[in-house]
């Protein structure tokens, strides 16, 4: 679903998002319903479904905003990888959270194997932090490869209560990739 730009129709889609989230300190994601959101907001029933097909796509959504930022660090030039999704995760604990609360970490893993892949194709490689990684290797697997060995390191740091420093751990794993390298 082509979502417009009209500035009506992105604060609608904020104001959703926004009750979801809040729904989701309060209830487990399995309970809530379309009309909970729609009670949360000022707005009628036939906006939802103007932007949105279910509370699943308003995650999605959601999801797809994050990701969007992500790989929009990731463009920069001369940046690192694992600073990148260290910050990332940093930035968004409070989601991170949420996710963890509800059982659904796996729909940003899924989100990312998904969206990674892509973004490989299409980036600039000049500025694509993954090709200087990866050169000549297969991308699709490297990418999978990496992208479920990190993010399983930051899920068990969700897991734990995200009370360890992510910059120790950023060091650990640097460590870590180093030594295999060698």
């Amino acid at each position: 679903m082509k979502k417009s730009q009209n500035p009506s129709a992105v604060r609608s889609r904020q104001e959703i998002s926004t009750a979801l989230l809040k729904l989701m300190q309060e209830y487990p994601y399995a309970e809530i319903s379309v009309k909970q959101i729609i009670m949360e907001t000022s707005l009628a029933r036939k906006t939802f479904y103007l932007n949105f097909r279910s509370k699943d796509d308003v995650l999605a959504s959601i999801l797809n905003e994050l990701i969007g930022e992500y790989t929009e660090a990731l463009s920069k030039e001369n940046v690192d990888p694992l600073t990148v999704i260290f910050s990332f995760c940093d930035k968004n604990k409070a989601f991170l959270s949420l996710l963890h609360k509800n059982k659904m970490l796996y729909f940003l893993l899924i989100r990312l194997n998904e969206f990674l892949p892509e973004y490989g194709k299409t980036e600039d490689m000049s500025r694509n932090p993954f090709a200087k990684l990866m050169g000549e290797l297969e991308p699709d697997y490297l990418i999978a490869f990496n992208v479920g060995a990190i993010w399983n390191v930051l899920f068990k740091w969700i897991d734990r209560g995200m009370v360890d420093s992510l910059d120790s751990i950023q060091e650990t794993l640097k460590k870590y990739l180093k030594r295999i390298s060698a």
